[in-house]
């Protein structure tokens, strides 16, 4: 390789990136909104630029060699550096763009108010699958903050502030046993069925009911199929059926329902606000404080959390 003639051609180095952060060809072509096969073209001339193999490939997907782990972390470095550089000029005149699991949910209340008392503050919502596609779009930049519940042990990158803890309340149909009341304890509910269907496996909200259910002696059948909210409100005014909602969530109406709140204690779901600690979005950090001062802690005299989302609720930190 001639050090002083040759230029890496950017392209090629997000291309091996994206290869080594997902393992597979096909992974990575989707990341990157190209064909596989323009995936290894890339790899393939980044290897004849630097004159080194790079990865190997396997049934188990890609893996680096000795020379390919060394050039990781610059190959990181850059395609970090292009992306801010991008930013820099994006970030002035693009919109905020932000992550919710649901628009039926309180998450676009936090959004909408900020909207609302922020002049100029452009904004745009995005729909995934919770915090499993807001992780990898927080750290590919697709998306500038998220509003989910954090479970596990996030990226180095990726920084959260509590965000809300939003009361849950019992949906039952009319003729219901519970339907007359004006609220209801959680002791009365130890034993029932509670049908969920959009819990899907894996998610951190499927978690939060989990450990609910564990704590006061609730099964949650997550039968489907899942056919959406309105269907999902149908089902609960229609039979037996009870299940559990937001207290802010835009649930569909139905003339066959009632929706009732959960007492003593209130079990209440926990969402953060996440975000990329390099993003430089001039909105970002407003929403960030707004979201830090309007936060109300967890009152463990009359609310229910799961523990591992205790600590972080209980008050809100400094900004990091």
């Amino acid at each position: 390789m001639d050090e002083a003639t040759t230029d890496l051609d950017l392209g090629t180095v997000r291309a091996f990136v994206a290869v080594t952060e997902d393992r597979y060809f096909g992974e990575a072509a989707a990341r990157l909104g190209i064909s596989q096969q323009a995936v290894s073209k890339r790899i393939a001339k980044l290897e004849a630029d630097l004159a080194v193999r790079l990865l190997v490939r396997s049934r188990n997907g890609a893996d680096l060699t000795e020379d390919g782990r060394a050039f990781l972390p610059h190959a990181r470095a850059l395609v970090g550096i292009a992306d801010q550089a991008l930013e820099a000029l994006r970030g002035r005149r693009r919109a905020l763009r932000m992550d919710v699991l649901d628009t039926r949910l309180s998450s676009i209340d936090l959004i909408r108010a900020f909207h609302q008392i922020v002049e100029d503050a452009d904004i745009e919502v995005v729909t995934s699958n919770g915090l499993r596609s807001a992780r990898r779009a927080l750290l590919h930049g697709s998306v500038d903050a998220a509003v989910a519940r954090v479970t596990g042990t996030l990226e180095e990158d990726l920084r959260h502030v509590p965000a809300c803890l939003e009361p849950l309340h019992l949906l039952v149909g009319r003729d219901h046993p519970l339907a007359g009341l004006r609220e209801v304890e959680m002791e009365r509910l130890s034993g029932s069925t509670v049908w969920m269907p959009g819990n899907v496996p894996g998610s951190e909200w499927a978690e939060f009911y989990c450990f609910l259910g564990a704590e006061f002696d609730i099964r949650i059948d997550t039968s489907g199929p899942d056919f959406g909210w309105e269907y999902y409100v149908e089902g609960i005014g229609s039979g037996e059926r009870i299940g559990f909602v937001g207290e802010q969530m835009r649930v569909p109406w139905h003339p066959r329902t009632v929706q009732i709140p959960i007492v003593d204690p209130a079990p209440v779901y926990p969402s953060s606000l996440l975000y990329h600690r390099q993003n430089r979005h001039p909105v970002l950090a407003p929403f960030i404080g707004f979201i830090v001062s309007n936060f109300q802690p967890f009152d463990p005299r009359r609310q229910w959390l799961p523990e591992p989302d205790r600590a972080a609720f209980a008050a809100a930190p400094p900004l990091r």
